[in-house]
């Protein structure tokens, strides 16, 4: 009499094949997790290249998924203490991250419309610069006592 072992190996090599599958599934560093600051609620002229930052930090941001801008200089504006802190000036066009260090949201909205991003609690969003040189005078929208200046040049 001659027993078969195919069914008993067929289900091996598929146990062991769904298993190899899962692990390398849980292991990757994807960068198709979903964003942390919700670029959906978010106005056009954020980039959804946002991340999310350790309030403890201080002044220094974390690595940007926006890569290598080319001549176009990186600026970075802070929300602290319910306070704006940054650059002097940016070039035209330049990416602006900022970074909000407190525990509650505020925004980076242009008086005059030129630009508006959405900052939560303990993360960052980049925005381009406007490409007209000139000062932009930027408020919160959430707290009426937070103003601010960007100089393009």
């Amino acid at each position: 009499m001659k027993t078969t072992k195919t069914p008993q190996r067929l289900v091996l090599v598929m146990f062991c094949t769904i298993t190899l599958l899962g692990a390398s599934a849980c292991g990757g560093n994807s960068p198709s997790a979903a964003p942390s600051s919700g670029t959906a609620s978010q106005p056009a002229a954020a980039t959804p290249g946002s991340t999310t930052m350790d309030p403890g930090m201080g002044a220094s941001p974390m690595a940007s998924s926006m890569g290598s801008m080319g001549s176009l200089a990186a600026a970075t504006i802070h929300i602290k203490s319910f306070a704006y802190t940054g650059p002097d000036s940016v070039p035209a066009g330049a990416m602006v991250t900022v970074m909000n260090m407190d525990t509650e949201a505020h925004t980076v909205t242009a008086d005059d419309g030129s630009f508006d991003v959405v900052v939560k609690a303990g993360t960052s969003v980049t925005f381009t610069a406007p490409v007209k040189p000139g000062a932009y005078a930027y408020h919160c929208t959430y707290h009426s006592n937070m103003h601010g200046t960007l100089s393009v040049k």
